[in-house]
């Protein structure tokens, strides 16, 4: 099993939306921090790509980072937001979001249900936007929302840690949107990616102007990782790079990280069956010829095997081997110091 890993962010606003940073300040973050990937989704537009800044991206060692322009929709009334990934052109307008999830489609892209059951009570000036068309036929989950997950636990008591120290309030995906992903892997294959939902907006804490998620500090908590089939080369147009990241995000060949508690590149989860090699994103009609699972781990962690949302297996240590032949929907998670670290995709075995 070869492939390319690229690690990057998902979900980011600049000045072309409700962002306060510019394409060049957005992408000058990422390469900075080594990033191989970021997908900016501003608010129903995709004139940043219109303008130009699609494209290749490098930092003082050369290392290559890409900037992909797909963009967020949402209905007539502001809710449903829906990351449109790999469109063309903007396809929600005066849309029900049963019908732009379909005609993100049929334009060729693909779409992901930004932070699914958002909720808070503070920020008024930024209520929540939970998505409540669950009869539409999504592609994907939003599993892990750092900004959400920052601002639902805001609370008078804790705001002075949020504020000072913002990257240790990534705690978990939640668990309703867990539930949820695994429950409807059962009956159709939906992908999951994390987000970070950059906007680097700036906060008034006791009549002081603060900014506390500028594009750097964001771009160190939650990450997607999209494992390619061949890498990425800067010498052909970004037109058809970019497919390259899109596809495996579109196939489930990808997980998630929040790299601010360890770097995770090189987890892998994958499973054997015979000669046959099963990746995450693959489904599989079941045998009675066992599966067997594997997964490994950058270092040492508790590695998690999850089966239609139940624990399957548990494993201390850098790596995870479990035989089955039981139908059902396996993914695994990874957690480290009894924190949430890594979240694979599914691997689906259907029943006959």
């Amino acid at each position: 099993m070869r492939d390319f890993e690229c690690e990057g962010v998902i979900h980011v606003h600049s000045i072309y939306s409700d962002g306060s940073g510019t394409i060049e300040e957005i992408m000058q973050a990422a390469t900075e921090l080594g990033l191989d990937f970021v997908i900016v989704t501003d608010h129903n537009t995709l004139k940043a790509r219109a303008d130009g800044y699609e494209g290749y991206y490098f930092n003082d060692q050369r290392h290559l980072t890409l900037c992909l322009i797909s963009y967020e929709a949402n209905d007539i009334y502001d809710q449903n937001h829906y990351l449109a990934l790999g469109v063309s052109k903007t396809v929600h307008k005066r849309k029900p979001a049963s019908d732009y999830v379909e005609a993100v489609r049929e334009a060729g892209g693909f779409g992901v249900i930004a932070h699914p059951h958002e909720r808070r009570e503070a920020f008024e000036k930024y209520p929540p936007f939970p998505w409540t068309e669950w009869s539409a036929n999504f592609d994907g989950i939003e599993i892990w929302n750092q900004m959400s997950e920052w601002a639902e636990g805001w609370k008078p008591e804790n705001r002075f840690r949020r504020v000072f120290h913002p990257l240790a309030s990534v705690t978990a995906p939640p668990k309703e949107t867990l539930e949820l992903w695994d429950k409807v892997n059962q009956e159709r294959k939906v992908i999951a990616i994390g987000g970070v939902d950059a906007h680097a907006h700036e906060f008034n804490l006791l009549g002081l102007t603060i900014k506390i998620f500028p594009y750097k500090v964001c771009f160190r908590s939650i990450r997607t990782h999209a494992l390619l089939r061949e890498p990425i080369d800067a010498t052909q147009p970004i037109e058809q790079e970019r497919e390259k990241i899109y596809e495996a995000l579109r196939e489930g060949r990808s997980f998630i990280s929040n790299s601010y508690l360890g770097a995770a590149k090189g987890f892998r989860f994958w499973a054997t069956r015979g000669a046959e090699t099963i990746e995450m994103g693959d489904a599989v009609w079941r045998s009675d010829e066992p599966i067997r699972f594997q997964a490994i781990a950058p270092r040492e962690c508790a590695i998690r095997l999850i089966r239609n949302g139940r624990i399957e297996a548990e494993r201390q240590g850098d790596r995870l081997d479990v035989a089955t032949s039981e139908a059902g929907v396996y993914r695994v998670e990874c957690h480290l110091n009894q924190k949430a670290w890594i979240f694979s995709n599914a691997i689906r075995v259907v029943a006959t």
